[in-house]
Order: C-alpha cells, then structure tokens, then sequence
C-alpha cells in the first residue's frame, strides 16, 4: 500500500503534506525529527488525514494534488468538522 497523509503540528497547527508505503514508520520519524527539515522544526505532529492507495503513482498525483491550491480547498472542505472544532479559519 502507499500513503497520502496530512499532518499537523501540535506547537503552531502548521500542515503538511507528505506520501510514504509506511505510515508508520514515517509518522515515527516525523516525530523523532528525522523527517526533513520542516517536520524536524515544527514537530511534534498529530496525523490528521490519510488516503491508502494500491498504486503508487496513484499515490504521487495525490499527493502533488493536495499540495496545490485547490487541492487544499478540497481538503479544507474534507476537514471541515475538525477545523471548524478548533476554530480554525483554513488550511496553509
């Protein structure tokens, strides 16, 4: 399986967007700091989103999807219970 799955940080609520074929693992090291750069300085993070897919082109196009602009909206709109509980006004 391949995954799409948003993330955000705990300590400023900032998103991000990633792909991997083990979520697990790399949910672990997001939140080890071993997972780039971005997700190192603003961890830690709680998984918030994720699609499975068979196929991992699939899975590319989703993700670059979901890092566009509309793609955002879309998952503003599929979030919207969880913002909309937080108070929070959109997705970055």
């Amino acid at each position: 399986m391949f995954y799409v799955y948003y993330l955000e940080s705990v300590n400023n609520g900032k998103f991000y967007v990633g792909r991997t074929n083990d979520l697990k693992r790399r949910y672990e090291e997001h939140n080890s700091g071993h997972g780039g750069d971005f997700t190192a300085k603003n961890g830690p993070w709680k998984l918030i989103f994720y699609e499975a897919f068979i196929n991992g082109k699939d899975a590319i196009v989703a993700e670059e999807f979901f890092k566009s602009g509309y793609g955002r909206e879309v998952l503003k709109d599929k979030l919207k219970n969880y913002l909309r509980n937080k108070h929070y006004s959109g997705i970055v």
